[in-house]
């Protein structure tokens, strides 16, 4: 295939992937995955994240409920409510459901900030983590709703999760 013929074709493809129907066919995708409940594995997962588009460190500001496509198989340890980003440089990576019923910062992992990062060739929104070897890279579902991918030093890259934005 010539050079020129390989251009067209990734232009042609990456035309098809960017239409406003497939975008809405990805974000609908996405919220029965997360309204099901149910477990998706990373090789289900990734293809469908690489598809979804960048957020700005700023879009990420306030506090957002998390949730986890496991579908409730793994022990949830510290009773883990979402994420709180007060600022670029000032986030709460872990909220919990106190004993009371009361949102709460969990401080085991400490705190993190937010920077652009690249990930599969697409720079994006990371929260990194300021005393553990974690990154955790967003993309967006809509304004409201973005999935996570935990990078755990030494560990594989493929823990999911999803974030939806609180209304204050």
């Amino acid at each position: 295939m010539s050079k020129t013929r390989k251009t067209l074709t990734a232009l042609g493809l990456s035309a098809v992937l960017s239409s406003p129907a497939l975008a809405d066919e990805l974000e609908q995708r996405w919220l029965e995955m997360i309204a099901s409940g149910q477990a998706y594995p990373a090789e289900t997962l990734m293809p469908l994240f690489e598809q979804l588009e960048p957020v700005s460190p700023e879009f990420m500001l306030g506090t957002w409920k998390g949730g986890k496509f496991d579908g409730g198989a793994e022990p949830d340890p510290i009773n883990w409510y979402g994420k709180r980003f007060n600022s670029l440089t000032d986030v709460e990576p872990l909220l919990v459901h106190g004993p009371d019923g009361t949102v709460a910062t969990f401080e085991g992992l400490g705190r993190a900030q937010m920077r652009e990062m690249k990930y599969a060739g697409v720079v994006s929104a990371a929260l990194i983590y300021d005393q553990q070897p974690i990154m955790d890279y967003f993309r967006k579902v809509n304004d409201e709703v973005v999935i996570g991918l935990g990078d755990i030093k030494g560990k594989p890259t493929d823990f999911f999760f999803h974030l939806s934005r609180e209304q204050d």
